[in-house]
C-alpha cells in the first residue's frame, strides 16, 4: 500500500478465478491508512471475497469479473471491524456493463424466537428499541451479531437473550430453525439482498413459565448500557405476532416454524 497528499491508498489483489486479472482496491478520500488496512485485512471483507469464489458465487463460471473495489468506510467496535461499507465494480462479460456493487457489510447474525407458554396459552417475547437507521421503535426478536469469526450461532444466540431479555436459555434446548432450510441456501437467512451482506441464522426456544412470569417480563428495561442499547422487553400472544411487527426475522423465523412444524420436523419438547 502506498499513499501521497494526491494519491488515493491503493491495494491489489489476485483472484483465483481471475488470474492475470488483478483487483484495484482503493480507499475513497478521507480514509485512513489505519482504516484501509483494517478494511481489506477484516474477517467481513475476506469472507466477501471467498463468496464470489464459492461454488454458488458471482464469480465462479466466468461469466463476470471483479476489478475494482472502492472501500468507502469503516467503523470499528472496539479493535474489530463492525460495518464496513463498499462498492464494488463487476462487470458482465456478456453485456459489458456493471451490475449494482453498493455493500453495506456487517456479517453473520442471530435471532431467536422464545415462545412461552402459560395456563394454555402461548407467549412470544420480543425486544422494543430504537433504531436509528430506520427513525422507529420497533418490535423484534432478541438478535445479535457474532462477535468472533468462529461462526458459534447458538452460543451467540443464548448471550444476546439473556442480554437483550434477561433470562438464560439452555444451549441444548435450543432449536436451528435455518437448519431446516435446504442446503442450497447455506442454512441462513438474507433479510436485505440487495444491499447488505447480513445472514441470519434463527433458533427457536420453546418453554413453560408460570404467569407471574409473563407479567414480569412484559416492559423489563434491559440491554447493555455501556453499548448504547436501551431495551424493553415485550411479550404477545403469539397467534397475534405475525400482524404486530414490521422486523423481517421475526416474519421469516414464524414461516420457518410454521412449516417445520406442519411437516413434524421439530423436536419433541422435554
Amino acid at each position: 500500500m502506498s499513499a501521497t497528499s494526491s494519491t488515493p491508498l491503493t491495494h491489489s489483489i489476485s483472484l483465483p478465478t481471475q488470474l492475470g486479472q488483478p483487483v484495484q482496491i482503493v480507499a475513497a478520500p478521507g480514509l485512513s491508512d489505519t482504516e484501509f488496512r483494517n478494511a481489506i485485512e477484516s474477517s467481513l471483507f475476506k469472507q466477501w471475497l471467498k463468496n464470489l469464489e464459492n461454488e454458488d458465487g458471482i464469480l465462479a463460471n466466468g461469466d463476470m469479473t471483479l476489478t475494482q473495489v472502492l472501500i468507502q468506510g469503516v467503523d470499528m467496535f472496539g479493535k474489530r471491524v463492525g460495518f464496513l461499507k463498499f462498492k464494488a465494480d463487476i462487470i458482465d462479460k456478456g453485456t459489458g456493463k456493471k451490475v449494482p456493487g453498493i455493500v453495506f457489510a456487517r456479517g453473520p447474525a442471530v435471532a431467536v424466537l422464545i415462545l412461552l407458554e402459560s395456563e394454555g396459552e402461548t407467549y412470544a417475547v420480543l425486544t422494543e428499541q430504537a433504531r436509528v437507521p430506520t427513525g422507529r421503535v420497533v418490535l423484534e426478536l432478541p438478535a445479535g451479531m457474532l462477535d468472533d469469526d468462529k461462526g458459534d450461532f447458538v452460543g451467540t444466540a443464548v448471550r444476546e437473550v439473556e442480554e437483550e431479555i434477561g433470562i438464560h436459555l439452555n444451549l441444548e434446548d435450543m432449536v436451528d430453525l435455518t437448519a431446516f432450510l435446504d442446503p442450497s441456501t447455506g442454512f441462513r437467512v438474507f433479510p436485505s439482498l440487495g444491499g447488505c451482506d447480513e445472514e441470519i441464522g434463527l433458533f427457536l426456544y420453546r418453554g413453560h413459565v408460570e404467569k407471574n412470569t409473563i407479567t414480569q417480563l412484559q416492559g423489563k428495561e434491559t440491554g447493555l448500557v455501556e453499548h448504547g442499547e436501551l431495551i424493553k422487553v415485550r411479550v404477545v400472544p403469539y397467534e397475534k405476532l405475525w400482524r404486530v411487527t414490521p422486523d423481517a426475522k421475526t416474519l421469516m423465523a414464524i414461516a420457518i416454524y410454521e412449516m417445520a412444524k406442519k411437516e413434524g420436523l421439530l423436536p419433541q419438547k422435554s
